[in-house]
């Protein structure tokens, strides 16, 4: 059994470079971007009205006019109109382009307009309500860069800058695994001594968010059977994700199945709570990675989150993050183990806070759509004053405080 945090950093040294491949912008959202994404034209790429109203020179104002004879009308999506007359002015429409002869927007609430004639209600600045043309980014500035995660935000970047295919960091290949006798589908109504399968369900939604489709199966707890579709997935996959059978129990023959099926044992058992019985290794034939956590429900979510997630942002070339809060409740932990225990952040006094939800323990899986995530204990810390800082570990993707 080792440390946690040796865990942590045996999980995440293994850097491996998954390739790169094309996609199209539709199936582009949260993947990784392997290629600096540059301007194909100024942004925005003409002077932009930001306001409805009319186009007017300054330099009529400078001069004491206040009423302009409107001469057309210029909508959004239609060349612009020559303008040659600085007495009078252009009606025209949020994201038109303003006419080159002219400087100012003066928007419809600060006009009065009668017999098409517009008068000026208060002196305007010169400049108003106008996007100057580049003001964003140059033709070939780099607008997005090599390594940032595509959210909604970067693909409408890419998709004003034309890029219908887009270059992007290869997931990995990953297969999710439940085990054991005493699962069912989730459709089926389990007997007493049986319970449906929620953790390849919870697995693959969690991997899903960062963008990954994987392949899902159950295997039963048939040790020659293991042998077979184990082979078979170390062959075709680059990472494993299992639940349950890696215990001390009779039928838990994966740390067994691994080693003849040459997966090099990197640690099994972690000093931790809960998750402690946690396998991980490396098959050097396909450097396929196996993260085989323990089957309770709050052990697997846990370790998920603890241990597959920064490897996950490491490969990606993410920086590890160490999110601290505030824990509002006196702890204490005098064991020799890294304790985490489910908690709801809350913002007091303009800091991060965490509050401790109780839990019945690692098979308690109603409790995880209570909790943010889980605070973290270190080994031998003693009495935690309530206000202390300790690190947080976040299990859902958009933090509700």
């Amino acid at each position: 059994m080792i440390p946690f945090h040796e865990a942590l950093d045996r999980v995440t040294e293994q850097h491996i470079h998954y390739g790169e491949e094309e996609v199209s912008l539709e199936n582009a959202n949260q993947r990784i971007l392997a290629e600096d994404i540059r301007a194909d034209r100024d942004f925005p790429p003409f002077n932009r009205a930001t306001k409805d109203g009319i186009a007017i020179a300054y330099e009529a104002v400078e001069n004491g006019r206040l009423a302009f004879e409107i001469k057309g009308v210029l909508p959004a999506g239609q060349p612009t109109i020559p303008f040659v007359d600085a007495e009078a002015c252009i009606e025209i429409m949020t994201g038109a382009v303003v006419p080159y002869e002219t400087d100012t927007v003066v928007m419809y609430e600060d006009l009065v307009i009668e017999e098409d004639i517009a008068s000026l209600k208060k002196i305007p600045e010169k400049g108003q309500n106008i996007h100057l043309k580049a003001s964003d980014r140059q033709k070939g500035d780099v607008v997005l860069k090599k390594g940032q995660r595509i959210t909604p935000a970067e693909m409408g970047v890419l998709a004003t800058v034309g890029k219908k295919k887009v270059r992007v960091l290869r997931m990995p290949k990953i297969a999710v695994i439940s085990t054991g006798n005493e699962l069912v589908e989730i459709d089926q109504v389990p007997k007493a001594h049986q319970i449906r399968r929620s953790n390849t369900i919870s697995l693959s939604a969690a991997l899903e968010e960062a963008g990954i489709k994987p392949m899902r199966l159950h295997i039963a707890d048939d040790i020659d059977l293991m042998r077979q579709k184990l082979a078979y997935l170390l062959d075709e996959m680059d990472v494993l994700i299992l639940s349950g059978g890696v215990s001390r129990g009779k039928f838990d023959y994966l740390p067994q199945v691994f080693g003849e099926l040459g997966v090099e044992k990197i640690f099994h058992r972690v000093a931790q709570r809960p998750g402690k019985p946690f396998f991980f290794g490396r098959s050097h034939q396909r450097e396929t990675l196996v993260f085989s956590f323990p089957g309770n429900p709050v052990s697997t979510f846990l370790n998920f989150h603890l241990y597959f997630t920064p490897w996950f942002r490491n490969i990606s070339g993410f920086r590890r993050e160490r999110i601290y809060v505030k824990i509002e409740e006196t702890q204490e932990n005098h064991t020799d183990l890294t304790i985490f225990k489910g908690a709801v952040l809350f913002i007091k006094d303009n800091c991060l806070w965490a509050s401790v939800i109780e839990s019945t323990g690692s098979g308690d899986l109603a409790h995880l759509s209570d909790i943010t995530g889980f605070v973290q204990f270190d080994a031998g810390r003693g009495l935690i004053e309530a206000g202390s800082e300790v690190p947080f570990v976040p299990t859902k993707r958009n933090w509700d405080i």
